[in-house]
C-alpha cells in the first residue's frame, strides 16, 4: 500500500450503472473511499445512466463506453486503452461481463491487481460459469458477497477457494431509519389495508409472477391485501396480464422504478422477496434497516442476514404454495412484526454498513499491493 502523499490509483470497472444492487454498491464503495490513500476511476461498459451522476458529483471521473451488447468485443480494447493512460495498481469489476472483460482489458494494459466481485450464484446458464472459471487465472482475488456464493463459486463454478473471500453488502442504515411513510393517496389504497411490497426487476431471477400466484388466493380472500410491485423489467406486461385475469388489477398496484424507496417500506406492512437465486439482497438489508417485517424465499445469502421465526419469514424457493404459506403466518401474526423486524434491524446496524463494507474493500486492497 502506498502509503506517501501520492493516492493510489484504483480503477472499477462494471456492466452498467442503470439503478440495481451491484451498482449501488459500487457508488456507495467508490465514494466511501478515503481519498488521501486512493484514487478512484470508474469505467462502465454500457451507455451512461443514472447512477453515473452521483458518482461524478463526488469528484470522480467515469467514461461510459456505450457497448452495443455483449458480442462487442471492441469496448475490451477501448477498456484496455483508458486503463493504460490511468495506470492503476489495482481494477476492481463488478457483474459477469465487467469481470471477463475486465479481466482481458487488464492484462492488454498490463494491469497488476484484479479483484472480481462475485454477486449472485448463476443458476440460469452454466455457460457464464465456464467462462467465468477459464478466465479465472487473470484474477488476484474473488469477492463473494455471502458465504452461500463462495460455496457456490467453489462447488459448482469450480473457482480456487484460495482466491475467495466474503464481504457481504452495506446499507445505508440511517436512510431507512429516519424515513417518513410515503404519500399512495393516489393509489387509493385504504389507510387500514395491508400492503405487500415487492422492490426489484420484473424479471425471471426475482420471481414475481410466483408472487402474483401466492397472493392471489389470499387477496380474493381477504379484500384489505394490497400488492404494491415497485421496479420495471421484461416481465410487467405477463404480470399485468396475470393480475387483470385474477380480477386484481385494482389492488395489485405497478409502481415502476421508485426513487422512495425507503418511505415505500415506511408505509408498508411487509416486504417480500420471492426470488429463485440471489447473492445477498440488498432489499432485505433495506427492509431490515426500516424495521419492515419480511418474507423471503430461503436463496443464497437469505438466512446469513433473517433467521425463520427470529428476524423473519422464510419459504423454500420455487413454490407458490410454500410462499403463500409463509405470508399468511407472517400476516396473522401481528404480535410478532415489531420484535421480529426490530431483530431484523440490529442485524443490519452492527456490520452491515456501507463503512463497514468500504473498509473491508480497502483492507483486501491493501493486502494485495503490499
Amino acid at each position: 500500500m502506498n502509503h506517501t502523499a501520492t493516492p493510489t490509483r484504483i480503477a472499477f470497472c462494471i456492466t452498467e450503472l442503470d439503478p440495481g444492487g451491484a451498482e449501488q454498491t459500487l457508488v456507495q464503495l467508490v465514494k466511501g473511499l478515503d481519498r488521501d490513500q486512493w484514487e478512484p476511476r470508474v469505467y462502465c461498459l454500457g451507455p451512461d445512466a443514472a447512477l453515473a451522476e452521483p458518482i461524478r458529483e463526488a469528484g470522480i471521473p467515469v467514461t461510459c463506453f456505450g457497448a452495443r451488447g455483449i458480442l462487442d468485443a471492441f469496448v475490451v480494447f477501448r477498456l484496455a486503452s483508458e486503463l493504460e493512460k490511468f495506470q492503476p495498481a489495482v481494477l476492481q469489476t463488478f457483474l459477469f461481463h465487467a469481470n471477463v472483460l475486465g479481466r482481458l482489458a487488464a492484462r492488454l494494459a498490463r494491469i497488476p491487481i484484479v479483484v472480481s466481485g462475485i454477486r449472485v450464484a448463476e443458476q440460469r446458464s452454466r455457460w457464464p460459469l465456464r467462462i467465468d472459471r477459464w478466465t479465472n487465472s487473470l484474477v488476484n482475488q474473488n469477492v463473494a458477497v455471502s458465504e452461500s456464493v463462495k460455496r457456490f463459486s467453489i462447488e459448482t463454478a469450480g473457482l480456487d477457494e484460495g482466491k475467495l473471500i466474503v464481504i457481504p453488502n452495506g446499507v445505508d442504515a440511517s436512510r431507512f431509519e429516519t424515513a417518513s411513510p410515503a404519500n399512495l393517496e393516489e393509489l387509493a389504497i385504504p389507510s387500514d389495508a395491508k400492503k405487500l411490497l415487492f422492490v426489484g426487476r420484473l424479471e425471471f431471477q426475482k420471481a414475481p409472477e410466483l408472487l402474483l400466484e401466492a397472493v392471489t388466493p389470499l387477496m380474493q380472500q381477504d379484500e384489505s391485501i394490497h400488492l404494491l410491485l415497485a421496479g420495471e423489467g421484461p416481465m410487467k406486461r405477463e404480470l399485468t396480464e396475470q393480475a387483470n385475469a385474477a380480477s386484481l388489477a385494482n389492488r395489485i398496484h405497478f409502481l415502476g422504478r421508485r426513487e422512495d424507496v425507503p418511505g415505500l417500506m415506511k408505509a408498508s406492512t411487509l416486504l417480500v422477496s420471492p426470488a429463485r437465486w440471489e447473492g445477498m439482497p440488498n432489499v432485505l438489508l433495506e427492509a431490515m434497516s426500516a424495521a419492515l417485517p419480511i418474507v423471503a424465499t430461503d436463496v443464497e445469502g437469505v438466512s446469513e442476514l433473517i433467521q425463520d421465526g427470529v428476524s423473519g419469514w422464510l419459504s423454500v424457493p420455487n413454490s407458490a404454495d410454500e410462499l403463500r404459506t409463509a405470508i399468511r403466518k407472517a400476516l396473522e401474526s401481528p404480535n410478532e412484526w415489531e420484535t421480529l423486524s426490530l431483530a431484523a434491524q440490529t442485524i443490519a446496524k452492527n456490520g452491515l454498513t456501507y463503512h463497514a463494507m468500504t473498509q473491508r474493500y480497502a483492507a483486501v486492497y491493501r493486502n494485495l499491493l503490499q
